[in-house]
């Protein structure tokens, strides 16, 4: 390798200000055609069938995934493919992606025509205003680019960057039009700490952990006991099922820096009457940042102020809550 460290630097950021400068240009493309699209696919009854070659087809595929993950139902289907057989995916009421840069690829011309006998919608996601895609299509999507980020002006890099962000700019309009909320995100991410994020509450935690707890007029002995059998370095004070404290092993170092001798003193001597809680409603990914804003390790958790257990920072971190 011949290249200077320089020269990297220099070609790699040139690379990104291209095609940051592609991206921002497709502002100017939003149009009607645009808004009609959304309003099309909105009230489609079928799905979104997304279409293209080359490159053009691995957006597509990033496409259809970010469809399907906010509302709306989307698949991928191969253009070389379509017109050897695939083309029995497409039903009566899908609408129709065709994603190109020239728009005027053997295998879209040989299978434009094709879909138009489907009596489908045909929407061109194209660079090219002037190709046989776009002047086919129903609606056309703008994607030209200046150039390609490549040196040499051949590579997809441009182009394909700015189909993938006219389909994200599609995709997001689409959810705002269903009211996609963080809850329907969560029932499709289910998996991952995205999904715990989004799903996992402080009480499906608090659950699995031991329960430790002592009356207010328990014995300090009773309470080292407690902390230490349960091994979540606290103890909740419980009287008739109401929690009216909690106690930690900070709690238990202070005392006996303090106090000489501890033969007298009950729970409710050194208990913390206000402690740190959290409702067992409340998502897990809420816990975290209470744990984190009062630099603490352990939350108890309640339910209208009924004592249900605790909820530990490492929980929360086994769980990929962070």
């Amino acid at each position: 390798m011949n290249k200077s460290i320089d020269k990297i630097l220099e070609l790699a950021k040139t690379t990104l200000n291209i095609e940051a400068d592609s991206v921002r240009n497709l502002q100017n493309y939003i149009n009607d055609d645009f808004v009609d699209t959304v309003k099309l696919i909105f009230e489609s009854k079928g799905r979104v069938v997304i279409t293209g070659i080359g490159k053009s087809a691995i957006i597509a595929q990033k496409i259809v995934a970010t469809m399907n993950s906010t509302g709306t139902p989307a698949i991928f289907m191969h253009a070389a493919d379509a017109i050897h057989g695939d083309l029995g995916t497409i039903q009566k009421n899908d609408v129709v992606i065709c994603i190109s840069k020239s728009g005027n690829t053997p295998e879209i011309k040989v299978l434009v025509p094709l879909l138009k006998t489907g009596g489908n919608k045909l929407i061109a996601l194209v660079g090219n205003l002037e190709s046989f895609l776009a002047k086919q299509a129903d609606y056309v999507l703008n994607s030209t680019v200046e150039k390609e980020a490549c040196p040499n002006n051949l590579a997809p890099t441009s182009s394909t960057t700015a189909q993938l962000a006219m389909g994200d700019a599609l995709a997001v309009c689409l959810l705002d039009c269903r009211d996609f909320t963080s809850s329907d995100f969560a029932k499709y991410h289910p998996g991952g700490a995205l999904g715990k994020k989004l799903y996992l509450k402080v009480g499906d935690i608090a659950s699995q952990n031991l329960k430790p707890q002592v009356k207010p007029d328990d014995a300090i002995k009773a309470v080292i006991v407690e902390i230490s059998s349960k091994r979540l370095g606290a103890t909740a004070v419980v009287d008739a099922g109401k929690l009216v404290g909690v106690i930690t092993d900070g709690d238990l170092r202070r005392m006996l820096e303090k106090t000489d001798s501890i033969s007298n003193l009950k729970a409710s001597d050194i208990m913390n009457a206000t402690p740190k809680k959290i409702e067992a409603e409340e998502l897990a990914v809420n816990a975290m940042l209470l744990l984190e804003q009062y630099n603490i390790t352990q939350l108890v958790v309640t339910e209208k102020g009924k004592y249900l257990g605790f909820v530990h920072l490492h929980d929360l971190l086994k769980e990929g809550i962070i």
